[in-house]
C-alpha cells in the first residue's frame, strides 16, 4: 500500500449537528489548495438530500458500512493516487467504526494516519457524542474539533468548555479546534435542498435563482473566507 495517506471521517454520533455540511466545505478547502482527495459517503441513513454524494455526485462514492468489509474502503481508496481519504458516517456508525478499529488498525498504522472529526454544539448530545467515539478511538487517531455555531451566532458551547469529561478529553488527546460560523438560514436551506456547495454560490458558479442574489453570494464568500482561514490554521490535522 502506498503511504502517507490521511483518512478524515467525521464522529457520525448525533444527527444535525454539521457533519457533512463541515466536510463538504473541507473537500472544498482541498481543491482550493489544489490537494486531491477521494470523498466516501458512508451515511446510509441520509440517502438523498444533503448527503455528501448530493453535494459532490460525479467524484463522490456511497458505500455500505454495515457489511463484514464496512471500513476496509479505508484501504481500497488509499491504493489510488489521491493522498486523502474524506469519509462522512452517519448516525448510529460508532459501533461498526469501534470494532473495525479494534480489528484492523495495528495491520494499516504504518499506511495510513486517521484523523476524527467531531461536531460540537450548544446541545450537550453532541459533547457526549464526541466523548463516547474518543472512549473507543483513543489515541489510534489525532482530533479535531469544530465548534459549529449552527444558526444561532450567539450559540453557547459551556457544555463542552466546563463539564470534566470534556477537560478531561482535551488533556488527554490535545484535539486541532476551530469555529464555524452560523450561515444565514436562507442560504443554508437552499444548499442543502439542491446539492449546492458554498464555493459553487461564492463563485457565482449556481444557476438557480434564489442562489444568485448578490446578498447570498457576498455571505456565502463571508462564510467560505471564514472557515478556510480556520482550516489554514489547523493544516498539519488535514494532510498525510
Amino acid at each position: 500500500m502506498p503511504t502517507s495517506k490521511k483518512v478524515i471521517f467525521t464522529m457520525g454520533g448525533k444527527g444535525g449537528t454539521g457533519k457533512t455540511t463541515f466536510l463538504a466545505a473541507l473537500a472544498e478547502w482541498y481543491v482550493h489548495h489544489s490537494i486531491p482527495c477521494h470523498q466516501l459517503d458512508l451515511d446510509t441513513e441520509n440517502k438523498v438530500k444533503g448527503s455528501l454524494c448530493h453535494f459532490f455526485p460525479e467524484s463522490a462514492r456511497k458505500i455500505d458500512i454495515h457489511t463484514r468489509a464496512g471500513l476496509d474502503a479505508f484501504i481500497d481508496y488509499a491504493d489510488q493516487e489521491a493522498p486523502i481519504i474524506l469519509a462522512d458516517l452517519g448516525a448510529g456508525s460508532g459501533k461498526v467504526a469501534g470494532q473495525w478499529f479494534n480489528s484492523m488498525y495495528e495491520s494499516v498504522a504504518d499506511s495510513l494516519t486517521f484523523t476524527a472529526v467531531g461536531m460540537v454544539t450548544s446541545d450537550p448530545a453532541s459533547v457526549e457524542s464526541v466523548l463516547s467515539w474518543a472512549a473507543q478511538l483513543q489515541s489510534r487517531v489525532s482530533y479535531v474539533i469544530v465548534l459549529n455555531k449552527h444558526e444561532d451566532d450567539a450559540a453557547d458551547f459551556t457544555y463542552w468548555e466546563n463539564t470534566t469529561e470534556a477537560q478531561t478529553f482535551r488533556r488527554a488527546f490535545h484535539p486541532q479546534t476551530i469555529t464555524m460560523e452560523s450561515r444565514l438560514p436562507d442560504l443554508q436551506h437552499a444548499l442543502r435542498n439542491h446539492g449546492v456547495t458554498l464555493s459553487n454560490v461564492a463563485q457565482r458558479e449556481c444557476t438557480i435563482a434564489e442562489l444568485s442574489k448578490s446578498s447570498l453570494v457576498i455571505r456565502a464568500q463571508s462564510y467560505r473566507r471564514q472557515l478556510f482561514n480556520q482550516l489554514d490554521t489547523i493544516k498539519e490535522s488535514l494532510l498525510p
